[in-house]
């Protein structure tokens, strides 16, 4: 190679690598950290995450994954003492909702089917469809409940508990993105 090609290649290659040097840096010094580990917390049988347990008057409600540990995408509760009654038919504008039941027998409505579940049996009410629930054994029933993502229904509970006599009004259900779609088909009248 002749002497003055090396320096027009030197000379056209030597930025680019200083560029490229500090890009390389740059881009090291501005890489997120990975996240340090949440700490672990565990929940006892028959506790609630805050230590402060919740009711509608149908059942005792236990928050077991609060929605700001995990970013919004899941809420978890479990019911306890659940009595026949349960909540109007309503559903969910922006939540699928999954019911396991623990203890007791409880009856669904999930769109137009009906079903009689038992401990270890679980329906999931998919979006935008109506469905409600009620103990229907002859002792309270006891289930885990999960919405994901979880949307407004931590505060709905929570909002819910000290307002329960509207807490299945419609005008009060839409503030948390639910609709009540009439009253449940397993009050009795």
């Amino acid at each position: 190679m002749k002497r003055r090609s090396f320096l027009k290649a030197v000379a056209v290659a030597a930025p680019a690598a200083g560029l490229q040097d500090f890009l390389v840096a740059r881009a090291k010094a501005q890489a997120p950290t990975p996240p340090s580990p949440a700490p672990l917390h565990v929940v006892l049988a028959g506790e609630d995450r805050s230590a402060h347990p919740h009711s509608l008057g149908f059942s005792s409600i236990l928050f077991k994954v609060p929605a700001n540990e995990t970013a919004g995408g899941l809420f978890v509760m479990e019911h306890t003492h659940l009595l026949p009654g349960g909540p109007p038919l309503h559903l969910h504008l922006n939540q699928e909702e999954w019911f396991y039941v623990m203890e007791g027998e409880v009856a669904f409505q999930v769109g137009e089917q009906r079903v009689h579940l038992h401990p270890g049996d679980s329906v999931l009410a998919p979006l935008r469809v109506p469905h409600t629930f009620s103990s229907v054994g002859p002792t309270p029933a006891r289930m885990i409940i999960a919405f994901s993502p979880a949307g407004k229904m931590e505060q709905y509970f929570r909002d819910a508990e000290t307002a329960r006599e509207h807490a299945g009004d419609a005008d009060f259900m839409a503030r948390y993105e639910l609709e009540r779609v009439g009253p449940s088909p397993f009050w009795k009248a």
